[in-house]
């Protein structure tokens, strides 16, 4: 069985100090890394990166009158408005240089490696790795790991209850053998980590500690 491993948004907006920091969420780098040196637990290292245009639909800055955090509504999906993060070519969207470097020093020496960008498109956003909200448009993420002959996939990431649960579900139903790798993982909201779970696990998904 060939299998990747799938590290999500790992970038500055997401770390503390971020625009749209996660608590904590610093806190999984070494156990991330540490997964990128096991030589050949992996025939592929994919990285996503959340890469919005400035003014993105998903921002409650593009709302006029909507706070960060409201709920509202975007191209026809619930949405909730995030603070500006991850701007094209912004610090913030930078993946960080504890995940980043060691990708290129593998793909240097041989490890098939990849990056992912999601969130470009301006009216729907893109929590899944494999496509945004609306499954309109695919990244692109689906066809390389078939390429690779991928069976199964480890998810670690930012964060637990959006990115990493919509690109873990997205996963199973491709019928991918998917595992999150808990100690590589925080929530936005951390009392929303046990129904993540269990909506996870009921889906097929294993959540190992």
């Amino acid at each position: 069985m060939k299998k990747a491993l799938l590290i999500v948004d790992i970038q500055h907006d997401f770390l503390p100090g971020g625009s749209l920091a996660v608590e904590s969420g610093d806190v999984i780098i070494p156990f991330v890394t540490e997964l990128m040196k096991q030589e050949g637990r992996y025939e592929l290292i994919v990285a996503t990166q959340d890469w919005h245009s400035p003014g993105h639909g998903s921002f409650a800055s593009a709302h006029p009158g909507s706070k960060p955090f409201d709920l509202g509504e975007l191209n026809g999906l619930e949405q909730v408005f995030w603070p500006d993060h991850c701007v094209q070519g912004e610090k913030g969207a930078r993946i960080h240089p504890d995940i980043m470097e060691p990708l290129i020093s593998k793909t240097e020496t041989g490890q098939r490696t990849l990056i992912i960008k999601k969130g470009q498109h301006m009216e729907v956003d893109s929590y899944s790795a494999f496509f945004d909200n609306a499954r309109r448009n695919d990244t692109g993420l689906h066809r390389a790991l078939q390429s690779y002959e991928i069976s199964a996939v480890d998810i670690v990431g930012l964060a637990f209850d959006y990115c990493v649960k919509f690109t873990a579900l997205d996963a199973v139903s491709l019928g991918y053998s998917t595992s999150v790798l808990l100690q590589g993982t925080r929530s936005v909201d951390p009392t929303n980590a046990e129904k993540t779970k269990a909506e996870l696990e009921a889906a097929g998904v294993r959540c190992l500690d």
